[in-house]
């Protein structure tokens, strides 16, 4: 795990601008991607690349230090999803997969590409629930955000994503029974 970005790291100076950038994008692509994942956007790498496409003119007018950088960034990357979500909107739907009208005995292909990507009963869990609640849970810990940051990034209160986030941690306690999810 590479160390965070820290205010001197910033610093005029400090660093080439190749060198920053590469820094930021390593630091923060993961955490960027993890978050664009969880938030169901077709591509996340694709959507990264933009993300960091649109960060990388503006790295060396970011206030606020490490913490500022971090905002701005995850900033910009839920501008993406918003902008993401409405251009599916034009769309015409598709229809979801249903496992229970499969008559098949085979697996799924939805069944196996989950199984092929990883994704883990925490993912699945959290991507029950509503926007805002699963918005602030996966920036605060895919994200690694603090409340106060999350805050500014949604255009909330602090006191707002605190509630969102315990009402999020108590809906995944609802559908979560220990003789269900444990094995």
């Amino acid at each position: 795990m590479l160390e965070p970005i820290t205010d001197a790291d910033l610093a005029p100076g400090a660093w080439t601008e190749h060198e920053l950038f590469t820094l930021v994008y390593r630091v923060l692509a993961p955490a960027v991607m993890g978050y664009l994942a969880g938030r169901g956007v077709d591509d996340p790498e694709a959507l990264t690349q933009d993300v960091f496409v649109t960060v990388l003119p503006r790295l060396g007018s970011i206030s606020g230090g490490a913490s500022g950088l971090r905002s701005f960034v995850f900033s910009v990357a839920h501008a993406r999803v918003v902008d993401h979500y409405r251009r599916h909107e034009r769309r015409p739907r598709s229809v979801d997969y249903d496992p229970l009208l499969d008559g098949r005995l085979s697996s799924s292909a939805e069944h196996e590409a989950l199984v092929a990507t990883g994704n883990s009963d925490a993912e699945l869990l959290i991507g029950k629930l509503k926007g805002d609640q699963r918005e602030v849970l996966l920036l605060r810990i895919v994200g690694e955000m603090s409340i106060e940051e999350v805050a500014s990034t949604l255009g909330k209160t602090p006191g707002a994503v605190k509630q969102l986030q315990r009402r999020a941690l108590k809906a995944l306690r609802e559908h979560v029974s220990e003789e269900e999810w444990v094995r």
